[in-house]
C-alpha cells in the first residue's frame, strides 16, 4: 500500500518521475501509456516537464527527442495490433482497474467522427490517446495508412511538449509557478473531452426531455 501511494505521487509530480527515473523512466512512460493501454499515466504535464528540465540543462532537448518519439510511435504499434488480434471482442472486455469499456467506447466515437487524423488528435487527448490505436486495429484500418499518421502524431506530440516546456522554462515567472502551469496544462488537455461529456450529457437529457414530453398516441375507436 505504501508502494502505491508513492506511485500515486509520482504520478501527481511528473518532476519527481524525471529526478527518479531519468531517460529510461520517460521513455518507458511514453511507451506504457499506449502500448499497454495504461490510460492513467501523465502524459503531457511529463513531456512538457521534461522540456522545463532541459532548459534548466539537466537534461539534453535533442536526446528526448530521439528517445520519446520512437516510443510514442511503438506505443501507438503496439495498441494497434492488440486491436487488430482481438477484434471487435476486447469492446465486451470486463472492466478492472486499468481498462474502462466506457474510455474505450469514447475512443471507438471519436475515431469514427474523425476517421484516420484522429489518430493525430488523439496524441493531444488524455484517456482517448490510449485506446484510439486498439480501435483502428479493432477496424482495419490499413498498417501502411496508420503507421503515416502515427509518426506524425508522434512527432508532433512530442517536439510540441518537450521544446513548448524548454522555452517557457526560460521565464522566470514560469519557473516560480511550475505546479500551477502543469495543472492547467492537465487541464487543457481534458478539455475536450469534458465538452464531450458535457455535450453528450445534454443531448441525452434533451432526448429525455422530447420523449417524456410527447402525448401519448390515441388508441383508435372501436369497431
Amino acid at each position: 500500500m505504501e508502494l502505491f501511494h508513492k506511485l500515486i505521487g509520482l504520478l501527481r509530480d511528473p518532476g519527481q518521475i524525471i529526478e527518479w527515473a531519468g531517460y529510461p523512466g520517460l521513455t518507458l512512460i511514453v511507451f506504457l501509456e499506449t502500448g499497454a493501454l495504461i490510460f492513467f499515466l501523465p502524459g503531457d504535464s511529463l513531456l512538457f516537464m521534461a522540456g522545463l528540465y532541459a532548459g534548466k540543462g539537466d537534461l539534453n532537448l535533442l536526446l528526448l527527442q530521439v528517445l520519446l518519439i520512437p516510443a510514442a510511435v511503438l506505443g501507438d504499434a503496439t495498441s494497434y495490433f492488440i486491436g487488430s488480434r482481438t477484434g471487435p471482442a476486447i469492446f465486451n472486455r470486463p472492466e478492472s482497474r486499468f481498462f474502462k469499456p466506457k474510455h474505450m467506447l469514447a475512443a471507438k466515437a471519436f475515431y469514427e467522427k474523425h476517421g484516420g487524423k484522429a489518430i493525430i488528435l488523439a496524441r493531444f487527448m488524455p484517456l482517448v490517446r490510449t485506446f484510439v490505436p486498439v480501435v483502428a486495429g479493432v477496424a482495419q484500418m490499413k498498417y501502411r495508412r496508420f503507421a503515416s499518421f502515427n509518426i506524425i502524431g508522434a512527432v508532433a506530440w512530442v517536439t510540441s511538449m518537450t521544446v513548448g516546456g524548454y522555452f517557457l522554462g526560460q521565464f522566470e515567472f514560469v519557473k516560480k509557478r511550475i505546479e500551477l502551469i502543469v495543472v492547467g496544462i492537465i487541464f487543457v488537455s481534458i478539455l475536450p473531452g469534458l465538452i464531450a461529456w458535457l455535450k453528450a450529457k445534454l443531448a441525452d437529457r434533451n432526448a429525455a426531455a422530447g420523449t417524456s414530453g410527447t402525448p401519448a398516441a390515441t388508441p383508435p375507436p372501436e369497431a
